[in-house]
């Protein structure tokens, strides 16, 4: 673990320069732990894949005395019980909310039928909250089906879209601009207001999915 000035008021704490299950474990024990004890001083606490963002109030800290503060506090967080879990979502791929399977079966050669199986029948592990609230950056995808973002990003991408980015897949929570590929939709509600964290889905969880008929995609709530 290091820790680096970011700002005069900022500083980025690195687990490990590479994305990983594992450290992204020791990323949500550590922000779990840092976030609980609710340290005074401390103005924000921001996760990513590999470290944590801090801002702090510089009336109170210097970089040298918060550093000590953290570093001693993180050392609590490698004896936390691993709370993340398994999530299974359901997802209708069908080619009117799958805006982009057809050129992707194009670009690929592979059916939509192949795409929806090797998209569906991983466990993604979640790395990543970010860009929107209750956006999950999920991996790995399938080699096969791993497509860079599109050129020219969409000025809206409806809610619940499942996408596919490079090795990475999440959803939409929101109606949202975005570039990533779009293969089908869900109903399940990533963003939730009622959650501290805003959504049921943290770092170091896993995500499945699931696909459904459009009748049932349509019978829990979804929206063509």
């Amino acid at each position: 673990m290091k820790i680096k000035v970011a700002s005069v008021d900022s500083l980025i704490i690195y687990f490990a320069d590479k994305i990983d299950k594992d450290i992204a474990l020791k990323v949500k024990n550590a922000y779990n732990c840092l976030r609980n004890l609710n340290i005074e001083g401390i103005i924000e606490i921001v996760p990513s894949y590999t470290s944590i963002f801090v801002t702090y109030d510089i009336f109170k800290y210097d970089f040298e005395e918060i550093s000590k503060v953290l570093a001693s506090n993180i050392k609590q967080s490698s004896t936390l019980e691993d709370t993340s879990k398994l999530i299974t979502i359901d997802v209708y791929y069908g080619v009117e909310v799958g805006l982009d399977l057809e050129d992707i079966s194009k670009k690929t050669t592979l059916s939509i039928d192949e795409i929806i199986k090797l998209h569906s029948e991983k466990i993604y592990d979640v790395y990543a909250i970010g860009f929107l609230p209750g956006f999950a950056y999920l991996a790995s995808v399938d080699e096969k089906i791993a497509l860079p973002r599109l050129s020219s990003p969409r000025k809206q991408i409806p809610k619940g879209s499942v996408s596919i980015a490079d090795t990475q897949t999440a959803v939409y929570p929101q109606a949202s601009p975005g570039g990533w590929n779009i293969i089908g939709r869900t109903a399940f509600e990533f963003f939730d207001k009622s959650l501290e964290s805003l959504s049921p889905i943290c770092v170091a969880d896993r995500v499945k999915f699931n696909p459904i008929s459009k009748e049932e995609f349509l019978k829990q709530g979804g929206v063509l």
